[in-house]
């Protein structure tokens, strides 16, 4: 089943052309890594595949919901934690996953603890939290990485591989190496 499909997409910022002519088809299980360095249209591509951005020839198909990871957390600063996910896992009928999407990222002993508190790498595992908890069949990964240390990246690639094994489809962006075995690879 396809549950991402770019169709000859384009993608441009302001008047430059990033991308042109991108052609791919995610279906349950499968994995994309949009490598490049920074500024070649790697996040571009990922809004696209949100429908954040409309692409500038081409169309896209998504044949589900979607969980995104940005590079903001959207995570009210002033909630506990636990709070702050809870409310968009509500959004995303997914109240009842906080708890182990919170544990699959190593923090679950933070839910009380305000967002604002947080250390960089703990905001960016709450966020990946949050994708893990909305249990969406298609992510969209803006650079994962950043901010992680090396136990939290396996963490990360745990959940990845978690994701596609349920039927997920999941496209990463980084410019810094994610295990995505399988994954076909797209250089910007």
């Amino acid at each position: 089943m396809s549950l991402l499909t770019f169709d000859r997409v384009s993608g441009a910022r302001g008047r430059r052309t990033l991308f042109a002519d991108l052609s791919f088809d995610l279906g349950t299980g499968d994995a994309l890594l949009v490598q490049g360095p920074n500024g070649v249209g790697k996040s571009t591509l990922v809004r696209i595949a949100a429908g954040l951005l409309p692409p500038v020839d081409g169309s896209v198909t998504r044949g589900g919901a979607v969980a995104l990871l940005s590079e903001a957390a959207a995570l009210d600063p002033q909630l506990p934690l636990t709070k702050a996910l809870g409310f968009w896992a509500g959004l995303d009928g997914a109240r009842d996953r906080v708890d182990a999407a919170l544990a699959a990222m190593g923090i679950g002993s933070l839910a009380e603890v305000p967002v604002r508190m947080l250390s960089t790498g703990q905001r960016r595992r709450a966020a990946i939290a949050r994708v893990v908890a909305a249990d969406a069949p298609i992510w969209l990964l803006d650079e994962p990485a950043n901010g992680l240390d090396a136990a939290s990246l396996e963490r990360l690639e745990a959940a990845i591989a978690t994701r596609r094994a349920g039927g997920g489809a999941v496209l990463v962006a980084s410019h810094v190496p994610v295990a995505l075995p399988d994954a076909r690879v797209v250089t910007l």
